[in-house]
């Protein structure tokens, strides 16, 4: 039987793994790519999975996390050395993958009665660290079919879709 750690760390994992199976879809000379004015372009959009999953890894394997401890800006700055200076695909791919491996054995150091423990959220209230870690998993699904959506403007199937079909 595993634990609940054990499931949280999976479902993240498959996450993760699916947003970096988009990402090998595109080719590096599209990661450029942004489909409307004024967003994020492929290649900012997994550099921005990468830091606010470091944030999340980071705060809430802290004994003292708290979301509200500083300003947003001021924790994913605080996280983010590890991507700094992956700028092109292979870069950002490698550094997607290496953040969920640290990250994964940051969860199983902090363990399960910790991630069962309080922490402040955003809003100001609070919610158990595992309630936290799966509001990360959301996060990092919700923008992984933004850049499954920029394959499909592009003219790529989708990573996902081929899986889906067998191909």
């Amino acid at each position: 039987m595993t634990s609940l750690l054990d499931e949280a760390i999976e479902a993240w994992t498959d996450v993760r793994n699916g947003v970096i199976a988009e990402l090998e879809n595109i080719p590096a000379n599209r990661f450029d790519f942004v489909p409307a004015p004024g967003v994020r372009n492929v290649g900012e959009l997994a550099l921005h999975i990468a830091e606010v999953g470091l944030l999340m890894v980071g705060e809430l394997t802290r004994a003292d996390g708290d979301f509200r401890r500083a300003s947003y800006d001021q924790l994913v700055a605080q996280y983010r050395a590890p991507i700094d200076g992956a700028g092109r695909k292979r870069e950002i791919v490698a550094a997607m993958k290496r953040t969920l491996k640290e990250g994964v054995r940051a969860f199983q150091a902090a363990g399960e009665l910790h991630l069962l423990g309080p922490i402040r959220r955003f809003d100001g209230n609070y919610g158990t660290r595992f309630a936290w870690m799966q509001h990360g998993i959301a996060h990092e699904e919700y923008h992984r079919g933004q850049i499954a959506l920029c394959a499909r403007l592009i003219g790529i199937k989708p990573a996902l879709t081929q899986l889906i079909e067998g191909g």
